[in-house]
């Protein structure tokens, strides 16, 4: 009997040697299963410093989390920084769910500009709801992220385009409410609006006003200011950014100011000593529209004096602070 013919390219498992090598798990569907296995690790008296370590451990400083997704009333897009992300994971629980994972399926990968993107159009958010009722919501869309390419892989953008959902109640329960139609109607109603509770969609409202004011938050959390200080603050700064003239021009007039004799010098020097006194005065003890310089152009002026005004306006208005005040004390509560 003549053997079958050799193939130089087989190697038997049980060589030493191995020719060819199994497939390795790819490095970034492989976050993605120590991602859901970190949530599943999550205990009930996880609290915001849990949710702050696998923020950092799972997204980088200056990520983002995009949801989008139409609702009744039209398409909604929401698009959160690094900041918030924690709170977005911790208000999918809060809201009744137990478990929570992602399920990638024929995903593919580019690396550009040292980053690796995973776009999968076949990605599926299951979420395990224990109240009201025992239910699984299967969350199908379109998953996009981009990752870091280092030793961490962290993601830089998450992208989640929602397209369908399912509620799945197990037969049982139906078999035992069989005979009451008030808890067969209760269960015929859906629990989420496209895979998500009303928990993380009212969240997810409230940062579209909590984004614009992280200036406003990381102020009074770092020098423990008042609201209104903190916003009498912001908006000094950025009036003074807004009327301060470029830096090429402040670079000339200091040559200038050099050849000039003793006396400009001095009344140069003085100029500065009070342009320094006003910068070191506190920002709640000034005037904007008394502080507005004139310029040699009247259309500059009238603008700085009205956008002056406006600010001053908007400092009175006690609808802003009071609303300022309700969000920072959120904020910190959270």
């Amino acid at each position: 009997m003549s053997n079958p013919p050799h193939d130089p390219f087989y190697s038997s498992p049980f060589a030493p040697f191995y020719r060819r090598h199994s497939p390795y798990v790819v490095q970034p569907e492989y976050r993605i299963y120590e991602l859901n296995k970190r949530l599943q690790s999550r205990t009930e008296e996880s609290d915001n410093l849990w949710w702050d370590a696998f923020a950092t451990e799972f997204f980088e400083e200056d990520a983002t989390l995009t949801l989008s997704f139409c609702l009744e009333d039209g398409p909604k897009r929401y698009t959160i920084g690094r900041t918030l992300i924690p709170r977005y994971f911790s208000t999918v629980f809060e809201g009744g769910v137990t478990d929570l994972y992602y399920i990638l399926k024929h995903s593919k990968e580019s690396f550009h500009n040292s980053c690796i993107t995973v776009d999968c159009d076949q990605c599926t958010m299951v979420t395990q709801h224990g109240k009201p009722m025992f239910t699984k919501v299967c969350t199908e869309g379109r998953l996009i992220l981009e990752f870091a390419f280092d030793d961490l892989m962290r993601i830089k953008t998450w992208h989640f385009t929602i397209r369908q959902y399912r509620e799945l109640i197990p037969r049982s329960v139906l078999a035992m409410h069989a005979q009451d139609p008030q808890v067969l109607e209760q269960l015929s109603k859906n629990i989420t609006r496209m895979g998500l509770t009303n928990f993380t969609l009212n969240y997810l409202r409230l940062c579209v006003i909590l984004e614009p004011m992280q200036e406003l938050m990381s102020r009074h959390k770092t020098y423990s200011l008042s609201p209104r200080d903190c916003l009498k603050t912001c908006l000094f700064q950025k009036w003074q950014r807004m009327v301060a003239p470029p830096e090429p021009t402040r670079q000339t007039t200091t040559k200038r100011r050099k050849r000039r004799n003793s006396a400009s010098s001095a009344s140069n020097s003085s100029l500065g000593n009070s342009a320094g006194s006003k910068k070191r005065s506190p920002a709640n003890s000034f005037n904007l529209t008394s502080q507005v310089p004139v310029t040699s152009s009247p259309a500059s002026s009238s603008t700085v004096k009205t956008t002056a005004k406006q600010i001053t306006v908007y400092l009175a208005s006690s609808r802003c602070v009071n609303m300022v005040c309700i969000l920072l004390s959120f904020f910190v509560l959270i």
